[in-house]
């Protein structure tokens, strides 16, 4: 029974630690995008009887629209880190963190009442003019969190403001800390992880000054079949 060959294992290791830190950071940008389309409040709003009150909320991506944009920014920033090399490299997944951390400032940041009753007015205007928006409901169960009374909100009626932001404002939280963890990680390790092979490179880089990668070899091989195996939604880390 043959030992494999340990030149080949070697050589996945590195393509196997730059899928799994991209793997990361796409994880955490992905929570927290999903996190921020939940219900974090909710503002239950007196009516006249014999009309019930109505309860309308607002998502964390009307409470903290900069969270979600940063996200999206993270994705970004994950393919720039893949695209690059060395110094560029470096630089990339130094932003990818940043941005992480900038999730987490605004993920942390309190939230006041009069903002949610402003969200949830926007909501109501929204769906009274046949656009989607963040939903009424007529129920408040299961709200955690702290609350807060305004006077005159929707309608000109009293209205109860109501934070129901747990789980999803700490998995948002958790998903930033994951895109800080794998910028940090991204840049310790930049200059020893496989890049991208000079064949998906405009033709006036790959041309330029610098020690080339021959074609054909190992090193070609491995950071290009990196690159083919994510475009095609494969795991490179999988078995071969």
């Amino acid at each position: 029974m043959s030992a494999g060959n340990p030149v080949r294992s070697a050589g996945r290791e590195p393509r196997r630690e730059l899928a799994l830190l991209l793997l990361l950071g796409a994880a955490g940008a992905g929570l927290v995008l999903l996190a921020t389309r939940q219900g974090w409040a909710h503002v239950e709003t007196a009516a006249l009887r014999p009309l019930p009150a109505s309860v309308t909320t607002a998502t964390g991506q009307a409470l903290v629209p900069a969270a979600g944009a940063l996200a999206l920014a993270a994705l970004a920033g994950l393919a720039a880190v893949l695209a690059t090399r060395r110094t560029l490299r470096r630089i990339a997944a130094v932003v990818l963190a940043a941005l992480g951390a900038g999730i987490a400032a605004a993920v942390s940041a309190g939230i006041s009442a009069s903002a949610v009753i402003a969200a949830a007015s926007a909501a109501a205007a929204g769906n009274s003019a046949g656009v989607s928006g963040s939903g009424i409901g007529s129920t408040t169960a299961g709200g955690t969190g702290g609350s807060g009374t305004a006077g005159s909100a929707l309608s000109g009626l009293p209205s109860h403001v109501v934070f129901v932001a747990f789980p999803w404002r700490w998995i948002a939280l958790a998903g930033a800390l994951a895109v800080i963890a794998s910028g940090v990680l991204l840049a310790w390790r930049a200059g020893g992880l496989p890049v991208m092979s000079s064949r998906y490179e405009p033709p006036a880089r790959a041309a330029g000054p610098g020690p080339a990668v021959p074609a054909g070899s190992r090193r070609d091989r491995d950071t290009a079949s990196i690159w083919e195996s994510l475009s095609r939604g494969e795991d490179p880390t999988g078995p071969e």
